[in-house]
């Protein structure tokens, strides 16, 4: 190993350490970033030239060297801005701590997600985050595995496979919530579906199901409609409910968006929330805060579920980079709460009829 020349007394640089083990500053950075494409005896004089020269790399180089080197992008397409809000300001928090760079696209759930993918991998993505309902599409997942990229698919209800998931138990929060209402005493409580292309709609009815089973209520199909997450889908959802000979006394909508525009439709047809109609929601978005009354929902954690998608697809990337082999696909559960606010009340008793006289 060559000595390498600098001045006394200060620190050394990664020029010294390339002289010293005889090597370009380039392969130096890419020993210390963990990078894959390096040989062995390379690594090793590189390595021993850091620890004769007592070398520390600069924090704000690393910084730097790791924005250009590891790019995620989040591939997006949600029908709620309220969460997609919560999801974008958690991601882009965490890719700053995380030194990534963060490449953030739209894209319509059609016959084309696929090649959305691939192209995003083909121009050097390292990794994608997949939130809802991109997270359940076949067409990208079959992309990524095409193109070997690694992938974290948020508040996703499959079962793990293909990629490392970030989700909370959907099924414990809707038993949670739908439970909760039955112990205010409702016994008629509706349901509003979220979007089919989501496989925690699913997992949210079997909750609701299974806590209507257990309290001992009758799961009517005249108390259940489809929703899309929209807030148009619940206009249209929460007059159904309603319209029925004998509606619900309680409706849980799958998302906030939708359990808003349920108390909308109460309101406009002169029904007291919570007196008339308790209504409850999802997700504890900005929304449920920023109508009247407020809404009763399950907090699902979005920003921090960003957040820890986007640390466990650096840890899979730079592990992946060192040479570490296949990472196992990963499922990250994290807490769920109950919100109560003031959207929900035990049912108002009505009078009893008078017998004819």
């Amino acid at each position: 190993m060559r000595k390498a020349s600098r001045r006394q007394g200060t620190a050394p640089t990664i020029v010294d350490v390339a002289q010293a083990a005889g090597v370009s500053p380039m392969t130096v950075s890419r020993v210390i970033n963990a990078e894959n494409n390096v040989r062995p005896s390379t690594r090793e004089k590189v390595h021993a030239a850091i620890a004769a020269l007592d070398y520390a790399p600069n924090p704000a180089a690393q910084a730097l060297a790791g924005m250009s080197q590891i790019r995620i992008a989040i591939l997006y397409s949600n029908p709620s801005a309220a969460y997609l809000s919560e999801f974008l300001l958690g991601g882009l928090d965490q890719a700053s701590r995380g030194n990534a760079q963060l490449i953030v696209e739209k894209c319509e759930p059609d016959d084309h997600e696929g090649d959305v993918a691939r192209r995003l991998a083909a121009g050097g993505i390292d990794g994608l985050i997949l939130p809802p309902p991109l997270c359940d599409s076949a067409r990208i997942l079959t992309a990524l595995a095409e193109t070997g990229t690694p992938a974290v698919a948020v508040a996703s209800g499959r079962e793990e496979g293909e990629v490392a998931i970030v989700s909370i138990d959907d099924y414990a929060a809707a038993y949670a919530m739908t439970s909760h209402i039955a112990a205010l005493g409702h016994r008629r409580i509706g349901m509003i579906l979220g979007h089919t292309n989501q496989t925690v709609s699913a997992r949210r009815y079997a909750g609701y199901a299974a806590a209507m089973t257990a309290a001992t209520l009758p799961i009517a199909d005249e108390l259940v409609t489809q929703g899309l997450f929209t807030y148009q889908s619940g206009l249209d959802a929460a007059e159904q409910l309603l319209d029925r000979a004998d509606p619900p006394t309680a409706i849980f909508a799958s998302n906030d968006d939708m359990a808003a525009a349920t108390v909308a439709v109460a309101h406009r047809r002169g029904l007291d929330v919570p007196g008339d109609l308790t209504v409850c929601g999802f997700d504890d978005t900005a929304l449920a805060t920023a109508i009247w009354p407020e809404l009763t929902t399950i907090r699902q954690p979005i920003a921090e579920m960003s957040r820890a998608a986007i640390g466990l697809l650096l840890d899979i990337i730079r592990r992946k980079r060192a040479g570490e082999g296949v990472v196992a696909p990963r499922r990250l559960m994290l807490e769920f709460a109950l919100i109560r606010r003031q959207s929900d009340a035990a049912p108002r008793r009505r009078p009893a009829a008078r017998p004819s006289t």
